[in-house]
């Protein structure tokens, strides 16, 4: 394999998809890229709205498929950037822009290695997609593009890892929470207080402790994030609500958590969706083990990312730093795009499963 080659085409493309604004459901101009950069290499790109994929040229159903996957949304740059995030450039070994690290630097070797390794026998199917709507779980993104192709064994997801395997990944649920009371007049002894009727439903998502603890992912996470209640000064409130972030780890799907916190809050309790689900691939997986084997150590990530949407196996694993996502001044280190390029083919090529 020409390592070099392939990263300067990836860099070339990555320099591109920085150049194209692509916030989330706004992504059309940069699947034009990707489409149009798949057709150039001679892959038959297919596409549905802005989830832009390819399939091995030999695809056999009797053979496992794995899935290459990335995205190719950003989200909107924060008002501290020093530089236009929109102008690629780069300085020291790094290459400046929206989507560098999150997750072009993922979306652009895997393409590459994608080339490469259906230019020759392998024992499995390979597709690749680049997904929109990551950044906001939207359902054009790859909720949308899954169900049009062919059945997937496992899938590799190219978010900011260090490279390293992330095995698993936490799901969400954001609920509503709304405890009732009964008005009055603030200078009188009537009334119920909602905010009162609150209070212990509040202390339990705070001190409640998840029986199940996952290895990798810890405990269950519940918070509080967000509390409204009231009119004005003089009025008892009559309701309180509140919004309830909750952090779920792979011992649990989200709807066994939902019937435990409704089992023990007093609130009205309604989930906003249960779609993103926890995630978790076994360390003896043969795609984990080569990772292992290669010198990689595999963890649990606290972030989301489309793997809660995927109904098969799954790891993350790519270039970057988590940290740097969502930040001023994103960057990639070209050094780490050439890696990127060099374990993708070192765990894929002649892999079995």
């Amino acid at each position: 394999m020409d390592k070099t080659y392939y990263s300067k085409e990836a860099v070339s493309l990555l320099t591109a998809l920085i150049a194209t604004p692509s916030t989330s459901r706004n992504e059309s101009a940069a699947a034009d890229v990707m489409q149009q950069c798949m057709e150039g290499y001679g892959l038959t790109a297919q596409r549905v709205k802005n989830n832009v994929w390819t399939i091995c040229p030999d695809y056999d159903e009797r053979r496992p498929t794995i899935l290459l996957n990335a995205h190719i949304d950003t989200v909107k740059p924060v008002s501290s950037w020093t530089r236009d995030p929109f102008r690629p450039s780069i300085e020291n070994g790094k290459l400046y822009g929206l989507g560098a690290n999150d997750c072009g630097g993922g979306l652009c070797p895997l393409l590459q290695v994608y080339r490469f390794l259906t230019s020759k026998p392998q024992s499995y199917n390979l597709i690749y997609l680049a997904s929109a709507e990551e950044e906001v779980s939207g359902k054009d993104g790859i909720s949308l593009a899954l169900p049009s192709l062919p059945n997937i064994d496992v899938a590799i997801v190219g978010e900011p890892t260090g490279m390293q395997p992330a095995i698993a990944e936490k799901g969400l649920m954001v609920l509503d929470m709304t405890s009732h009371g009964k008005s009055g007049h603030a200078a009188r002894n009537e009334g119920i207080n909602a905010i009162y009727e609150a209070l212990p439903d509040i202390e339990w998502v705070r001190d409640y402790k998840f029986r199940k603890v996952s290895e990798y992912l810890g405990p269950v996470k519940m918070t509080v994030t967000v509390i409204s209640a009231g009119t004005q000064h003089n009025v008892i409130p009559d309701e309180c609500r509140m919004l309830i972030d909750v952090r779920t780890n792979e011992k649990y799907t989200n709807e066994e958590v939902f019937d435990i916190i409704r089992e023990h809050v007093h609130s009205d309790l309604h989930a906003h969706s249960f779609r993103l689900q926890p995630s978790h691939i076994s360390t003896t997986h043969p795609l984990v083990m080569r990772c292992m084997a290669m010198g990689m150590k595999p963890y649990g990530s606290p972030t989301l990312s489309d793997q809660a949407l995927m109904s098969f196996p799954s790891f993350k694993l790519g270039p970057g730093e988590s940290a740097r996502s969502h930040s001023a001044d994103e960057f990639i280190c070209l050094s780490e795009i050439e890696d990127a390029v060099e374990k993708y083919t070192q765990l894929l090529d002649g892999a079995t499963l």
